[in-house]
C-alpha cells in the first residue's frame, strides 16, 4: 500500500465497528492488586463502556456526544495496569504525563479540534521504539540509562494525531536477536511476561508485552514491531489482532533494529477496525469511513502447515468451512521454495544486524558497538538471570559486511524467492490472500528449555516485505490460536478489508482468561 493509498484504508470498517460489541468473559481465580493491595481497596474507574470490546468509532462517538471523556478512559486503563498487569508483566512503565494528556484531548473535544480518530485513544509502545519521555531500552541493561533525544517517528505521528501514549511494554529482549535458544517475553529490564489466557504459558514473539497487554485490556491499541514473526505470533497467541504492514509503509526512524530489509513496526489492537485506524496514523494516511464487505467470491489458499500439531489443523479445517460457509472458496494450498528461504535467511540477518544495530548504538548513551554490547552482557550478571547465550551477538559480529558479494547475492535470493512464494501462489489459484496458522497452542515457558516455536507461516511476507493480518482464529484449549493472512506486494488496504470480513464471520469469542480477580473484568 503506497502513502496516497491509505486514505482508502478503512473504507470497509467502521460501520461494522459501530454495532454493538458482545459481551467480554470475567475474570476466573481471586488475586490481589499492585503492591499487595487488595483491588476492592482502589475503586475502578468506570469509564461507562466495555473495554474488552469497545472499538475506536464508538469511543470518539461517546467522546463527540459528552458521554466519555478521554481521561475518564485513560484513568480506566491505567487503573487496570496497576491492579491486574502485576500477574502478568505486560508493562515495563506508564508515561506521567499520560492524565495530561488526556486532559488536552479533552479540551480539543470540546472545542471541535480533534485531530482525528486517534485523538485521545490510549496507545502502549513497545520499548524498542524510542520515546524523548520515557527510556528505551530494547529489554536491555545497556541502554536501561538516559531516554533517547528524539521520539521515533512514529511516535511523532501518534503525538500529532492526539493520541495519548500510556507508557511501554515489555518484549524479548533485542527482540529475540540475542541468544540461539531465547525465551519469548524475557528482558533483563523487565523480567517475564505472561499468556494472560494461561500464566505459565508463553506469549511468543518479541512483541509480547504488546499482545498481552491488549488481551488483558490494559490499552485500547499498541504498537509492535516484526522482523520475521514477531507481530504476527504474538497477536495470535494472545488471542488479538496484528498487522504486520508492507515494508517501508511505517516510518523506521527511531526503531531499535534488526534488519533494514525487513524490520517495521505495526498495529495491535482486538479488532481490525482498531488496526486500521491505527495504521493510517503511522503510515501517515488518512482514514474515511468504510463498510466492511463481505466474503462471497473471494478465494482464499490455506496453508495448513500440519507440523503445528493435529489441534491446530482440525481448528484450521472448522475455519475453512466456516469461510466456504459465508460463500468464500477456499483451495488448499503449498507456497513454494520454503527449505530454500529458511537457510537463507538468517545468515543474512547476522550481517544486517551488525550494521544496523551498530548504527543505532552510536546514537545512543551506553556500548556504542556490538563488540561494545557483547562485552556489557558479559560483564553484568543481570543480563544472564533466564538465559546467559548471546551467540546470535557473537555471530553477528564475525559475520559478512553488507558489502561482501556473497552476502548481497543471499539476500537477492532471499528477496526474489519470498516474493515469488507468494506471487505464484496467488497467481496460481487466484486467490485474494493466503491463509495459514499463526501459531501454536502456546508453550509452557521455561528458561531452561529456551521457545518451544514452530512458526514458519510468517517467513514468506517477512522477507518480501508483504502485508500479513495476524486474527483470532479460535482456541486449542484455553489457548488462542490465530489465523494468519497474507496479501501481495503493498496491498494493505485490501488485506485489512478481507480481513475484517473474515473477522465478522469467525467471531472467535474470548474462553475465560486466568486473571486474577480485580473487579470487574468487562467493565461498563
Amino acid at each position: 500500500m503506497t502513502k496516497r493509498s491509505t486514505l482508502a484504508l478503512v473504507a470497509l470498517l467502521i460501520a461494522g465497528a459501530l454495532a454493538p460489541g458482545a459481551p467480554g468473559p470475567y475474570a476466573q481465580a481471586a488475586g490481589r492488586g499492585a503492591a499487595g493491595a487488595s483491588p476492592s481497596a482502589v475503586p475502578f474507574p468506570d469509564p461507562g463502556v466495555d473495554l474488552d470490546t469497545v472499538t475506536i468509532p464508538e469511543l470518539q462517538a461517546r467522546m463527540a456526544d459528552g458521554a466519555l471523556t478521554s481521561s475518564a478512559l485513560t484513568a480506566a486503563y491505567l487503573w487496570r495496569i496497576r491492579t491486574v498487569d502485576p500477574r502478568i508483566n505486560a508493562v515495563l512503565r506508564v508515561d506521567p504525563t499520560a492524565p495530561r494528556q488526556a486532559a488536552a484531548s479533552d479540551d480539543r473535544h470540546r472545542r471541535g479540534a480533534v485531530r482525528g480518530p486517534l485523538d485521545g485513544i490510549p496507545v502502549l509502545l513497545k520499548d524498542n521504539v524510542d520515546t524523548r519521555s520515557m527510556p528505551t531500552t530494547a529489554g536491555s541493561l545497556a541502554l536501561a540509562g538516559r531516554p533517547p533525544a528524539t521520539d521515533a517517528a512514529l511516535v511523532t505521528r501518534l503525538r500529532d494525531a492526539g493520541a495519548v501514549i500510556l507508557g511501554k511494554t515489555n518484549l524479548s529482549e533485542w527482540a529475540n536477536f540475542r541468544a540461539a535458544k531465547p525465551t519469548s517475553g524475557w528482558s533483563a529490564v523487565g523480567g517475564q511476561t505472561r499468556n494472560p489466557y494461561v500464566l505459565d504459558r508463553n506469549p511468543c514473539g518479541s512483541s509480547a508485552g504488546s499482545a498481552a497487554a491488549l488481551a488483558a485490556s490494559l490499552a485500547q491499541v499498541a504498537i509492535g514491531t516484526e522482523t520475521d514473526g514477531s507481530i504476527v505470533c504474538p497477536a495470535g497467541m494472545n488471542g488479538v489482532v496484528g498487522h504486520k504492514p508492507s515494508l517501508g509503509l511505517v516510518d523506521r526512524a527511531g526503531v531499535v533494529p534488526i534488519s533494514a530489509e525487513q524490520d517495521t513496526a505495526g498495529p495491535m489492537a482486538r479488532n481490525v477496525t482498531d488496526a486500521a485506524l491505527t495504521l493510517s496514523v503511522i503510515g501517515g494516511g488518512a482514514a474515511p469511513p468504510v463498510r466492511p464487505g463481505g466474503l462471497r467470491g473471494k478465494r482464499i489458499g490455506l496453508w495448513r502447515l500440519p507440523e503445528l500439531g493435529p489441534e491446530v489443523d482440525a481448528l484450521m479445517t472448522r475455519t475453512a468451512d466456516s469461510l466456504r460457509g459465508a460463500g468464500a472458496e477456499v483451495v488448499e494450498v503449498t507456497p513454494p521454495y520454503q527449505r530454500r528461504l529458511a537457510e537463507l535467511e538468517f545468515p543474512a540477518l547476522l550481517s544486517e544486524f551488525h550494521r544496523d544495530i551498530d548504527a543505532y548504538l552510536a546514537t545512543r548513551d551506553g556500548p556504542r558497538d556490538l563488540a561494545r554490547l557483547i562485552a556489557f552482557n558479559r560483564a553484568h550478571p543481570g543480563e544472564r538471570t533466564c538465559f546467559a547465550g548471546q551467540e546470535l551477538f557473537e555471530q553477528a559480529l564475525s559475520a559478512p559486511a553488507t558489502t561482501d558479494p556473497a552476502y548481497r547475492a543471499r539476500r537477492a535470493e532471499l528477496r526474489t524467492l519470498s516474493r515469488r512464494s507468494i506471487d505464484e501462489t496467488l497467481a496460481a489459484h487466484r486467490l485474494d490472500a493466503i491463509a495459514a496458522p499463526a501459531n501454536p497452542p502456546a508453550w509452557t515457558t521455561d528458561c531452561a528449555r529456551g521457545d518451544n516455536d514452530i512458526v514458519p507461516s510468517s517467513t514468506p511476507a517477512a522477507v518480501a516485505g508483504y502485508p500479513s493480518l495476524s486474527l483470532p482464529a479460535g482456541f486449542v484449549g484455553r489457548l488462542p490460536v490465530g489465523l494468519l493472512l497474507t496479501a501481495g506486494d503493498h496491498q494493505d488496504a485490501g488485506l485489512l478489508s478481507l480481513g475484517a470480513a473474515v473477522e465478522h464471520r469467525l467471531d472467535a469469542r474470548r474462553a475465560p482468561r486466568y486473571l486474577p480477580s480485580v473487579g470487574p473484568d468487562t467493565p461498563r
